[in-house]
């Protein structure tokens, strides 16, 4: 195997090559989850039929495990894996941007792989 370099990323060929496989990586899963959903509309009925919650539930500010679970389920998938802004995923939930980012940065939730 030759040299990998980028000129963007500083480190050994083997860092450099471990990223770039990473990001494209990323990039496959955006591109298969956005085939699946397109907005959010079909992200939220997705999400509350694999978990069992109605709408107004998902956009509550309800403490409920199982909503608090589906409502981070939601901002992960909106913001880390199909490239929504957080502010956007706040307004619809009408949560802080904050809390959306929070919740899609925290670790995965274990439901996460289904919907993928």
């Amino acid at each position: 195997m030759g040299l990998v370099s980028d000129e963007r990323i500083l480190g050994s060929s083997d860092f450099v090559s471990r990223l770039m496989s990473e990001a494209e990586q990323k990039e496959k899963d955006i591109l298969r989850l956005s085939k699946k959903m397109s907005d959010f509309s079909s992200l939220v009925k997705k999400v509350m039929k694999g978990e069992g919650i109605q709408e107004k539930e998902l956009r509550s500010g309800s403490k409920i495990n199982q909503v608090v679970e589906a409502r981070k389920l939601f901002c992960q998938l909106a913001v880390k894996k199909m490239g929504y802004p957080g502010a956007e995923v706040a307004r619809f939930l009408g949560v802080t941007t904050s809390a959306v980012n929070k919740a899609a940065n925290s670790e995965e939730v274990s439901s996460l792989k289904r919907y993928l």
